[in-house]
């Protein structure tokens, strides 16, 4: 399945024999890079892996500034990898219990950055960090081109 998850909130129930389990995790993933493919990966090598991207005003909300691309433009980069079984926008992070039991999900799945951070979400599913990509942000490749865009 790909593109935008939709339909009833379906009921925590955890997989069922021979099925795989949901995973949910979320981001902004501008300027995609080989972080956001590795967590991803990692992600959907645990279950079948749905993607919440945040929003352009949760982002501007979140930190200060609009991403470099559209939510249209990051959903649609996220929906083409393989390994994404569905996509949906995060509006809100006071959402995400709403949006892991509208998904069914049976884990979450965030970057160690997290930790401890949705811990609350254990009642409802499992909640595991994953390590982050050593030296790999939206945030320094941003810097970066800045900074070479002012050389002379």
């Amino acid at each position: 399945m790909t593109g935008p998850v939709t339909g009833p909130a379906p009921a925590a129930r955890g997989p069922q024999p021979g099925e795989r389990p949901v995973v949910l995790t979320f981001g902004t993933f501008d300027l995609f890079h080989i972080g956001h493919l590795r967590i991803i990966e990692r992600a959907a090598s645990l279950g079948r892996l749905v993607v919440g991207v945040s929003s352009d005003e949760l982002n501007r909300r979140k930190k200060g500034r609009y991403p470099i691309y559209s939510q249209d433009e990051r959903m649609a980069i996220v929906a083409s990898l393989a390994c994404v079984e569905g996509v949906f926008l995060e509006e809100a992070l006071e959402r995400k219990r709403e949006y892991l039991l509208r998904h069914g999900a049976d884990m979450l799945v965030m970057g160690d950055d997290w930790q401890g951070r949705f811990d609350e979400f254990s009642d409802i599913c499992r909640v595991l960090y994953l390590p982050r990509t050593p030296d790999v942000s939206t945030t320094s490749l941003i810097e970066t081109i800045r900074a070479l865009s002012h050389r002379p």
